[in-house]
Formats: C-alpha cells, sequence, structure tokens
C-alpha cells in the first residue's frame, strides 16, 4: 500500500485599510470590504475565487465522483468563512457536499489564523473552540486533526492537542528535526500517547507549491509521469506522502496558464490507477501504521521562509511591538461583552498582519511582498497601530 495524503489550507484574511491617525475616534471601520483600493476585502476575495477556489473546487469534486478512492483533507479558517458566507456561499455548499460524501475532512485550526498559542493561551482555546463549533455549523463535523496557524509546532502544542483528545496534528517535516529519518511515516510526538504526528513531505509538496511554474528550475516542466516516478520512488522511504499546501496554489500562486490544473487532473486518475495506491484523509493517515519513532521539536517549526522559524512574524520590533500591544488588551476587551469590539480585536489577531510587516530580504522578502496588501511594511505597521489606538479609543466608553 502506498499512500498519498492531500491537505490544502484556505484562509483569506479580513485586511484592514489604510487607517489613518485622523480617523481615530472618528471611523471604527478597520476593515475595507467595497469594492475598490488595493486592500479591498472583497474584491480580494473574489478574484481568488474566481482564480482559484471556483475552478479547484471543481476539479475536486469531478475527481470526487470519478474516482470513489480520491480523497483530500481541507483546514478552513474562520476568516475566510465569515466572507465567503457573505461573497461566494455556493463555494461553502460545494465543501458540505465533499464531506457529506465521506471524501472530505475538515481539519481543527483557529477562527482567526492568529499566533494566540505563543501569547495568551486562553485565546488560543477560545478560538479553537470558536472555530470548532463554527465548523460543526457549517459542515455537521467535528474536527479530529489539529494544525495550527502556520503549521507553527512545538511540544507544548503537541501535548495541548493530547489533552484536547486529538487524534492527530500537522507539523513540517524538517530536515533538521528528522535527520536520517523520512517524512513519510507516522510519528508520536514526545510525551504523548496516543496523538500522531503526521510531517510534511516538504520537497514533494513544495514540487508543486512553488516549482511547478519556475522555468530556471532544472526539473522544469513538472510532468505527471516524472512526479509520480518521485512519488514512487520517495515510497522506499516510507509508504505515506503528506502533501501539505496551500489551496491557492492552484490558481493563484501557480496560475491556470501553468498547467497546474491540467497537471492535477492527470495525477489523481494516474496514481490511483495502480491498485496498491491511494488517498487518504488525515485521520486515515493517523492510523495507516503504529508510530514508527517518537519526534521532539522543543523548539518552534514553522513552515514558512529558509529558516522555518516564526520569523517571518516576530522578527523585527515593528512586529513584536504590534503583537505585545494587541495582547495586551485582551482583557479589558472581552471584559465588554461587546460583541463587534470583541470580534474586531480578534480579526487583529490574523498572522497575516505582522506577516506584513516583516523586513526580510532577499527571496523570503520577495514572498513577503507578494502577499502584502500594502505598500511597504512601515505603512502596514502604521495602520495597524492606528487601528489599535482606536480600539483603546472605544474601550474608553466603557470606564
Amino acid at each position: 500500500m502506498r499512500a498519498i495524503c492531500l491537505y490544502l489550507h484556505i484562509h483569506q484574511p479580513v485586511r484592514y485599510r489604510e487607517y489613518s491617525i485622523f480617523d481615530v475616534s472618528n471611523d471604527s471601520n478597520y476593515f475595507n470590504d467595497s469594492y475598490d483600493g488595493r486592500q479591498s476585502n472583497e474584491r480580494i476575495f473574489r478574484k481568488v475565487a474566481n482564480k482559484s477556489y471556483r475552478p479547484m473546487l471543481d476539479l475536486l469534486e469531478n475527481n470526487m465522483q470519478k474516482y470513489p478512492g480520491f480523497k483530500v483533507s481541507f483546514s478552513i479558517t474562520g476568516t475566510w468563512l465569515d466572507q465567503a458566507e457573505k461573497w461566494a456561499p455556493e463555494l461553502i455548499a460545494q465543501i458540505r457536499r465533499m464531506v457529506n460524501r465521506g471524501q472530505a475532512e475538515i481539519v481543527g485550526e483557529t477562527y482567526y489564523h492568529s499566533l494566540a498559542f505563543f501569547y495568551n493561551l486562553d485565546e488560543f482555546n477560545d478560538q479553537v473552540e470558536q472555530h470548532a463549533h463554527k465548523i460543526k455549523a457549517t459542515f455537521g463535523v467535528t474536527p479530529q486533526v489539529f494544525r495550527n496557524t502556520e503549521f507553527a509546532y512545538n511540544d507544548s502544542l503537541a501535548h495541548w492537542a493530547e489533552e484536547k483528545g486529538y487524534k492527530g496534528i500537522l507539523a513540517e517535516g524538517w530536515d533538521k528535526i528528522l535527520g536520517w529519518r523520512s517524512p513519510n511515516y507516522v510519528y508520536r510526538p514526545t510525551g504523548c500517547q496516543n496523538l500522531k504526528l503526521l510531517l510534511k513531505n516538504y520537497r514533494l509538496s513544495d514540487d508543486i507549491a512553488f516549482r511547478f511554474s519556475n522555468r530556471n528550475w532544472s526539473e522544469w516542466p513538472l510532468t505527471v509521469p516524472k512526479y509520480k516516478n518521485w512519488l514512487e520512488m520517495d515510497c522506499l522511504r516510507g509508504n505515506l506522502i503528506n502533501l501539505f499546501m496551500d489551496f491557492e496554489t492552484f490558481g493563484e500562486h501557480q496560475w491556470q496558464d501553468t498547467g497546474i490544473f491540467d497537471f492535477m487532473n492527470t495525477l489523481i486518475p494516474d496514481w490511483l490507477a495502480e491498485y496498491e495506491n491511494k488517498f487518504v484523509t488525515v485521520s486515515e493517515a493517523c492510523e495507516l501504521m503504529p508510530a514508527a519513532d517518537e519526534i521532539s521539536m522543543p523548539e518552534t517549526i514553522t513552515w514558512a521562509d529558509t529558516e522555518r522559524d516564526l520569523s517571518a512574524w516576530l522578527s523585527n520590533s515593528m512586529q513584536t511591538s504590534a503583537m505585545d500591544d494587541l495582547y495586551a488588551m485582551r482583557e479589558q476587551i472581552l471584559a465588554t461583552k461587546d460583541a463587534g469590539l470583541i470580534n474586531d480585536w480578534r480579526y487583529m489577531t490574523t498572522s497575516d498582519h505582522p506577516y506584513s510587516m516583516c523586513t526580510k530580504y532577499w527571496n523570503d522578502g520577495d514572498v513577503h511582498a507578494y502577499f502584502s496588501a500594502y505598500a511597504s511594511p512601515y505603512e502596514s505597521f502604521m495602520y495597524f497601530e492606528n487601528v489599535l489606538r482606536d480600539l483603546d479609543y472605544r474601550l474608553s466608553k466603557y470606564s
């Protein structure tokens, strides 16, 4: 038996607008949902829906209808669901059909795609619980496997997930942690008895997610026969290939004219054509085999940038100051019991915001600039801090 575990992360932040100091105490509309401007949440969501969400969901559902053995796992943030409910509810209905078919699994995470685990455990628990309630209400299922924002993982998070009763947790299969071991097995986190650890095969995942359209790549163009051969060769290092990537790989990061949809439309049936090959969900992957070994990650590992740490979000004084200021407000914000105020504050915990303040250079810097809605990291920080000033102004009304 050789299995592919295909996991796709679906997320869009609710971006704050170019919020001026002159808006503070005068206009508490931080999030530009009108169809204009670079930061327009509606404009960006509709654009990505047309380029990525619709064609890829259609591809996945069509393959499920043709091949009952094809399965996929999704993690879907609350911020994406909030926007889809307003601007593309048919996408939610389509995912619900896949879940009802038993061929799609929903993974748990934080509602607001936040780094709360590293700042306030109570807030982290609240956001995970809010997400679980949303998934249950929307899709009728309760997540059994967990992934933290940006795959930010360490031993402490694994202990938390074990205590919460999850059967599995996802993380990056980083060489510095694995050493001689392969990501193509099921592992057990250090100190856990029942929790299974699934590790991303980052080489094979990134061949699709990052290198597929790169004409300077020595392996370009990536064809299905070539990639299938790589999959089969990698199975000599373990029979579980975890292909973990952003959903927007398909159509947004790798545009349609690169052939990415044709590639996937061919890969799925070609892989299933051989009797011993299958696709599994994350829960099924956890149950495929006993844990091959114990893995310890005392330091936090993520799936971003060359360092695979939290430096994409917390490497400069703007980022750390913004996050410290934000989380320092939590108790006062919650004490107001003002649902609108609390929701606005929680939207500001989304990890995309400090990401847009990153000042890294070279290749990592190019990636950060591509994903930012702001002209510079400094402007992003300025607008963020202005929003916090207005949140503080709104708090003063409860004093």
